[in-house]
């Protein structure tokens, strides 16, 4: 197999996070677009089949490699076996979810063979967490939290999810106005007050007070004081989905 990765060592955060986007690219392209192809080339007549995504962007169904251990970690073996046992969207975001495991543990071997430090490996997971994984991408959630955000920027008093930025940006209550940067009637201003008014912080319990930064948790919606979780005004600027460590320790399962 050619290109997965053994005449190609990236050796800097940026080019890890290119190698990271060109695999992703590629992975994308086989689960959407080039979808017919990619679903007749794992047969499950065939041996155990990997999907491998390569930094200039294609992709290809083959046998794992034969070296042990690898140049490259190896993606998930044998997804051609479940490929006719399940609904086909099924199986594609399985696919999917094992290419988004793939893709991190390639980024994060390069990270450690080339001794990127605690600076670095965040740096590098930051610009990775900024785009929408391969799970979204295949089961239409990135579209979905597109189009929610721009239907609460256009409510502000709605409670249902607004984009986490502009919820970091302000506190409850007060993001709407903020956000959207538009004259709101200020009898709106004060019911958004008083529905937030007895908002308690997820971590600490606390009241919310106006004075104080807030931040929302884009999957629980639980509010919680940027003090409590780190989490500063400038930080919550870059940070396009909120997960609380409460739900980063949850292992979702598609």
């Amino acid at each position: 197999m050619d290109g997965g990765g053994a005449q190609y060592n990236p050796r800097t955060v940026e080019e890890v996070f290119r190698d990271f986007k060109g695999r992703r690219a590629g992975m994308v392209k086989a689960l959407t677009t080039d979808v017919e192809e990619f679903y007749q080339q794992c047969d499950p007549e065939k041996e155990n089949l990997c999907l491998y995504g390569f930094p200039s962007e294609q992709w290809e169904v083959n046998l794992p490699a034969e070296e042990v251990p690898p140049e490259l970690p190896e993606p998930a073996l044998g997804i051609n076996f479940a490929r006719d046992g399940m609904q086909e969207k099924d199986w594609l975001s399985l696919v999917a979810v094992h290419s988004d495991a793939w893709l991190l543990s390639v980024a994060f071997y390069f990270g450690a063979r080339f001794g990127f430090d605690k600076a670095d490996r965040k740096r590098l997971f930051n610009m990775i967490n900024d785009l929408p994984t391969i799970f979204e991408v295949v089961t239409g959630t990135a579209k979905k939290q597109v189009k929610e955000k721009s239907s609460v920027s256009n409510h502000g008093s709605n409670k249902s999810k607004p984009n986490s930025k502009l919820r970091a940006s302000e506190p409850p209550g007060k993001y709407s106005k903020a956000s959207q940067a538009k004259d709101e009637d200020e009898v709106m201003d004060e019911e958004d007050e008083d529905e937030h008014g007895e908002t308690l912080c997820g971590a600490c319990g606390e009241n919310y007070a106006s004075d104080e930064f807030w931040i929302c948790c884009d999957i629980c919606e639980k509010w919680f004081h940027g003090k409590c979780v780190k989490i500063t005004p400038a930080r919550a600027e870059h940070i396009k989905q909120y997960k609380c460590p409460s739900c980063t320790n949850k292992r979702a399962r598609p």
